[in-house]
């Protein structure tokens, strides 16, 4: 019997266009002679669908027509339980099971399903499941955190500051002016939890400062503020399998225009239609020397290992051109179209990419199940009765 591996794309989140893209490219990647495909489209009110019909990208043009030819689906938190349920009875009750997964295949991104919500529900059903677990997930998706972690273990970024939207609707003076003292203009303003430079600004003065901060508010409770490199240079690099065996890819040079790469131009390419991150405008291998190719790579790989990061991750890097200085700029723990263009000029073929995550979740099952999660021992047995951490006494 096949595996059959249930792939959950779409979400309440910003990203959801570009999670469908990325994930209908996996899936037709996904080799069908090994692996049967169980598509799991999340609706941006969190509903859960599933249907032949959600393979092709087209069929999103007209989202209420394409889920009339789809069941509603959905999983029971219950550990072990790996069965997809369809949320209509039976003629005579009972539930009944649209598929039963084996292995599960998030290509998932944004705020909501790529920060550890969505592996959260994972880990409580206990199935396998392909990329970082809820902790990485996490760190990984909150550029504040992880330029923390990043930092502590001696991984170069750049200059930041870091508010919540309440601090800055109480005290928008002094983070002005902390902000102006620490990094001076120009600046990027950016939510601290999103990606695909969604709410992302730059800004030359006050006047830009406060108002790229207020439209960053709109998407983010906590916000940051980094020094913007004046002649900067984007450097991309994949990194695939776990935090103690992984590899690097060739790198990529995306090519941008203006302060930042615009959402537009990472997805669109210049293009109609949308194509995914893989028709965005680029160089690979990107052109550097070799010096500087190996930095990259090996910056890339600590940002993985000391993130604990598992399955596939993108990690962009920025060169100062003035002093070519390296830095980490963030990690994208699904990254958009699994990075797989990378990986075909890495020598990794699409399907084969898709093989590596499937034994990637597998092998971290395997791994879980060897490790002490309880006791046998009831404490509610033991002495005269249990009196709570502390103590607490009856009257």
């Amino acid at each position: 019997m096949k595996t059959n591996i249930g792939v959950f794309f779409g979400g309440r989140s910003t990203e959801h266009e570009i999670s469908v893209i990325s994930a209908s490219q996996a899936m037709h990647a996904i080799d069908r002679e090994k692996y049967d495909v169980t598509p799991i489209y999340i609706t941006k009110q969190g509903k859960w669908y599933t249907g032949e019909a959600l393979f092709e990208v087209a069929n999103y043009r007209n989202i209420p027509e394409l889920l009339k030819k789809c069941e509603e689906v959905y999983m029971q938190p219950v550990y072990g339980d790996y069965n997809l349920y369809k949320t209509t009875r039976k003629m005579f009750g009972g539930t009944a099971v649209a598929a039963k997964l084996d292995v599960v295949i998030p290509v998932l991104h944004g705020s909501n399903v790529e920060d550890g919500i969505f592996e959260g529900v994972l880990e409580t059903i206990g199935i396998p499941y392909a990329g970082c677990d809820v902790l990485a997930s996490a760190n990984g998706m909150d550029k504040i955190t992880m330029k923390m972690i990043l930092q502590a273990n001696d991984v170069p970024v750049v200059d930041y500051v870091w508010f919540t939207d309440k601090q800055w609707d109480r005290s928008r003076d002094s983070i002005i002016s902390r902000i102006e003292d620490k990094l001076g203009y120009p600046v990027i303003v950016k939510p601290a939890n999103l990606g695909s430079s969604v709410g992302i600004g730059s800004a030359h003065d006050r006047k830009q400062l406060i108002d790229r901060i207020d439209e960053a508010e709109r998407y983010s409770s906590r916000l940051i503020v980094e020094h913007m490199i004046g002649e900067l240079q984007e450097i991309n690099c994949s990194v695939l399998g776990d935090c103690d065996d992984y590899q690097m890819s060739v790198l990529e040079e995306p090519v941008k225009v203006g302060d930042f790469l615009t959402y537009e131009q990472k997805y669109m390419g210049g293009q109609k239609g949308a194509k995914g991150m893989q028709a965005a405008q680029k160089r690979i291998p990107a052109e550097l020397p070799e010096d500087e190719t190996e930095r990259i790579r090996f910056l890339a790989g600590e940002t993985f290992r000391v993130l604990s990061c598992h399955g596939v991750s993108r990690v962009d890097v920025m060169i100062d051109k003035a002093t070519r200085n390296i830095y980490v700029n963030e990690i994208n723990t699904i990254p958009g179209s699994l990075s797989f263009y990378l990986w075909e000029a890495t020598g990794i073929p699409f399907d084969k990419l898709m093989d590596k995550l499937v034994s990637l979740a597998l092998k971290r099952k395997r791994e879980q199940e060897m490790k002490t999660v309880s006791y046998d021992q009831n404490i509610f047995n033991l002495g005269t009765g249990v009196k709570g951490a502390k103590g607490v006494k009856s009257k």
